[in-house]
């Protein structure tokens, strides 16, 4: 099994963390965040590292020792550099517009798809084909760009739809015309 748990997060300059009893909150330069670990496990705070424990050496407690010591790693890495998903939006008509509470979709329904943005996350529209969302918070990020996909995933059959940057759409054959 893996020993990822056993090292400790280190803290940037100017980002701190305080543990209050099974509750971990992180400060930085782009914001705070804030996590619950498991009551089994703890977790404390000595010269700028953040050190988790975990009780015992069974399979259950490894598990959760290097899940928690990965979260707490993705909240640093959070406040200090961020998280962005692109998304790249195909298809004849189709784009998006910034708005003031998020984006507008026209992906070829008869009205825009308004998108809100949740707390901490930006939505900005660079081009009108290219969306991406920034924020602190790694697990938001990814759910909130899987939402805006999930609006109107890739067909398998001209491609249109909105797809992450970079993914590959399997592509089928269309009709063969036989008589």
């Amino acid at each position: 099994m893996s020993r990822i748990g056993r090292r400790p997060v280190s803290l940037p300059p100017g980002v701190t963390a305080t543990v209050t009893g099974s509750r971990i909150l992180v400060k930085g330069p782009k914001g705070e965040l804030s996590h619950q670990l498991h009551p089994e496990l703890s977790a404390r705070v000595e010269e700028s590292r953040v050190v988790v424990e975990r009780p015992s050496d069974s399979a259950r407690h490894k598990a959760l020792h290097g899940l928690s010591r990965t979260l707490v790693a993705n909240m640093v890495e959070g406040v200090t550099g961020g998280y962005s998903k692109q998304l790249e939006i195909v298809g004849v008509g189709y784009r998006a517009e910034a708005k003031p509470y998020g984006l507008a979709l026209h992906v070829g329904f008869s009205h825009p798809v308004e998108v809100h943005a949740p707390p901490g996350i930006r939505l900005t529209a660079e081009q009108p084909t290219v969306v991406k969302v920034a924020g602190s918070d790694k697990a938001l990020v990814g759910q909130v760009a899987a939402n805006i996909r999930a609006l109107r995933p890739p067909e398998p059959y001209k491609g249109k739809g909105i797809r992450y940057s970079g993914e590959t759409v399997r592509r089928k054959a269309g009709k063969t015309g036989a008589k």
